[in-house]
């Protein structure tokens, strides 16, 4: 199995053992994005208009006509023409946009609270737009006459060389002609200039800007919407809650597996047995709110298996205890640890003390993985250590090993115990759990003292 595959079975376990937490953050998220689409991003419309810019025109200078049309000198203007209580100049500056289309096309772009707002404030900022260019093009009211007045002197000049030309001798001598050639010369010349000044009049090539017909109404908000913004929250809650699960799983540094738990303990594996039953559970509100959620189990050790029959389960512990009598010799006395706090361990320890005949005698402590504290060692031969897989880490079961190797125990064997779904019907004959636990009391009690 590759790395992709684990994250997936990973993934796959987080959500089935996980979902009623990840559903309630999800609804949690949705409930926040909906909260930052009222408070922070309320609802806003955008439309563009159109602005045509006749004639040739370069790059740069279409990207100075976008910056032109988003300045403050036709912003304000338009700001103080709308009157909208509560927005100023520089807010409708920051809601007001350009961009340079193909064909010489200014696209105006407005945002508002309501379609009709986006829609008066997009057409006004295109209209002050080409009047404030128009202006721009033109210069004052005597630049955009002087090439007219230019055009009427040309007209009378052109007149008064008519007439000069009519009162000159009419080619009688070598003197008029070439008066009359000079003047359809200067003529000419003339027609010639105002051609040349009408082509280069940039009032004349690039004023005229025309806009391309009203805004639209806009139907639907800009983004982010408010469904974008609860969708947004949803999803961003879910995705956080996934990658914290699988965050907390990486620097989880509980042992999981039997290899690795005999490793810590420096010790052989002895077996596995099951231990049936509902899992223990708590009282009070945060309890209760915890099996709710689901959080009252991990997700990171392998399901539950279902359990066999009574007999099945009684085969494990018995092979347990035939391996210990093989390995412990003659008073086979032994100390089983169980680790504080380890409820399927301990109930493991005391079906093991319920399945040893006379000749095995086994005496059960609880430990604290705190600081762990084991009796000195007396007519025992050794120390069984019980636990539950995917509950300690290796330096807590060191601390373990240490404290039965500082008693003068050696540790002969671990049980891994692991927990079991559905709890078959007990038979008459067999001793219930508290007759069970009973066994271990004592051993636990001198422990306690030692």
């Amino acid at each position: 199995m590759n790395d992709d595959t684990i994250r997936l079975v990973t993934i796959g376990r987080i959500l089935r053992r996980r979902w009623r937490l990840l559903a309630v953050l999800t609804v949690v998220g949705a409930l926040v994005g909906y909260g930052a689409s009222v408070v922070l991003f309320p609802p806003r419309y955008t439309t563009s208009t159109s602005v045509l810019l006749p004639g040739q025109w370069e790059e740069r200078e279409l990207l100075t006509q976008v910056d032109i049309a988003t300045s403050s000198s036709v912003v304000d203007p338009v700001a103080d023409k709308l009157g909208w209580s509560g927005v100023s100049a520089a807010e409708l500056r920051d809601r007001v946009s350009a961009k340079a289309a193909d064909g010489n096309i200014i696209k105006i772009s407005g945002t508002a609270d309501t379609p009709e707002r986006a829609q008066q404030f997009s057409d006004r900022v295109a209209q002050e737009f080409v009047t404030f260019a128009a202006r721009i093009a033109g210069g004052s009211t005597d630049a955009a006459t002087a090439p007219e007045a230019l055009r009427e002197q040309v007209v009378e000049t052109n007149r008064r060389i008519t007439d000069l030309a009519n009162a000159a001798d009419p080619g009688r001598t070598v003197e008029s002609v070439q008066a009359r050639t000079a003047l359809e010369k200067l003529r000419t010349s003339l027609e010639e200039a105002m051609t040349k000044l009408d082509e280069a009049d940039p009032a004349t090539n690039k004023a005229g800007m025309v806009v391309m017909g009203p805004a639209a109404r806009p139907t639907g908000e800009a983004p982010p919407t408010r469904m974008q913004l609860i969708v947004g929250g949803a999803l961003l809650f879910f995705l956080l809650a996934v990658i914290g699960h699988l965050t907390a799983a990486r620097v989880n540094r509980r042992l999981r597996t039997e290899p690795e738990i005999a490793a810590a303990l420096g010790s052989t594996l002895l077996g596995t047995v099951d231990v049936p039953g509902e899992r223990p559970r708590g009282r009070g509100p945060r309890a209760r709110i915890s099996r709710l959620l689901g959080v009252d189990t991990r997700w990171d050790i392998p399901t539950p298996q279902r359990s066999g029959d009574e007999a099945g389960r009684r085969i494990r512990y018995r092979r347990v205890c035939a391996r210990l009598r093989d390995r412990l010799p003659a008073p086979r006395r032994l100390l089983v640890v169980v680790p504080e706090g380890d409820e399927i361990a301990r109930r493991a320890a005391g079906q093991l003390v319920s399945e040893a005949k006379t000749d095995l005698l086994l005496r059960v402590v609880e430990v604290p993985v705190e600081r762990p504290m084991v009796p000195d060692r007396g007519t025992e031969s050794g120390a069984l250590v019980v636990l539950s897989a995917g509950s300690w880490t290796a330096g807590e079961l060191a601390g373990i090993a240490e404290a039965c190797a500082d008693g003068g125990h050696e540790v002969v064997g671990i049980v891994v115990a692991d927990p079991v779904q559905a709890l078959p019907t007990r038979s008459v004959d067999q001793p219930p759990d508290d007759a069970t636990l009973a066994l271990s009391v004592p051993g636990h009690a001198t422990g306690g003292s030692a």
